[in-house]
Formats: structure tokens, sequence, C-alpha cells
């Protein structure tokens, strides 16, 4: 047997002991790690082009506002309606769930497929895109990207104040 073949079957007795007769795509998984990763190497490789120099440290407030705008910018891409046309390739649609969010199914096609339906609905997945992103723009392009991170902050924030706006109405009526 050929090395290709021996790697070859070694996955499958992996992905076999791993998952037993559960369908898990450990080879999209990987696919997609391999994406993030070569995603870091691009915007290191650019950072050093522009002769960004990364900050001693992050502070506080950066800190909290890439947070903020992180959560917003996860929400917004794996849950809204208005996104849902980024997802559909990848998802397929379930019902409302409620505050124009959308619950919406990962089919069990391809594994590359599969895995990226897993990360596009996921906001705790895309956590780790997104933030990498803005971190990189703080550094790269800190003008442009403390606009947006601000930008997607004070969109959460407004958000939360109409579901207490709506909280409260529900109260006082009830």
């Amino acid at each position: 047997m050929s090395v290709v073949g021996e790697v070859t079957e070694k996955a499958k007795r992996i992905q076999r002991g791993y998952a037993g007769e559960a369908d898990r795509p450990l080879a999209g998984y990987l696919g997609v790690m391999g994406v993030y990763g070569a995603f870091v190497g691009g915007l290191t490789v650019l950072g050093r082009a522009v002769g960004a120099r990364l900050p001693r440290r992050f502070g506080l407030g950066d800190t909290v506002l890439l947070g903020a705008a992180t959560f917003k910018a996860s929400r917004l891409l794996a849950k809204d309606a208005v996104t849902s046309p980024v997802r559909a390739p990848f998802t397929r649609y379930e019902e409302p769930a409620g505050d124009d969010e959308l619950n919406e199914s990962v089919p069990g096609k391809g594994h590359f497929e599969h895995a990226a339906g897993e990360l596009l609905s996921c906001p705790f997945c895309l956590n780790v895109w997104i933030g990498t992103s803005l971190a990189a723009g703080f550094v790269i392009a800190p003008r442009p990207a403390r606009l947006a991170a601000t930008v997607l902050t004070t969109v959460g924030v407004a958000d939360a104040l109409h579901l207490l706006y709506d909280a409260g109405k529900k109260l006082a009526s009830g």
C-alpha cells in the first residue's frame, strides 16, 4: 500500500473511532481550520507589508469594544434574517427564532459544506474569525477598524435597549 493509501486508511480509522455511527465531518473541520490558518498567515503578511507594528498591549477599553463588536457581528452573520443569503448555500431554514433571528439546520452534505454550514450558523464559532479580523484591523488599519467596531457595538447596545423596552412593555401590560 502506498503512503497516501496508508494515511487515508489511518484517517478513516480515526474518523470511525471518534464518530462511531455519527456522521461528523472531521475532514471538513480540518479544512476550515486550514483556511483559518491561511487567513491568519495572510493577515500577518499584510501587516508586515504595510509596516504595522503590534501594540505592547490592548487596553481594557479596546478589549471591551472588540468583545462587544465581535458579539454583534457574529450574531448578525450567524442568525440575522438579512444575512441568510450568505448562509443559504450551507444551511436550511427551519423557523424564526424571535427578534429577527432564524434557526437553521446544516444538512449532511459533503464534509466541507457541512463544516462551513456549522461555522456560518454558529455565532460562537464565528467569534474566532471575527475577533481575529477586528483585532488585526486594530493593528493594520486602526481608524477604520475602530469605526467598524464602534458601529457594531452601538448597534448591539441599541438592540439590547430595544429588547429591554419590549420586555418592559410586556411587564407593564401583563
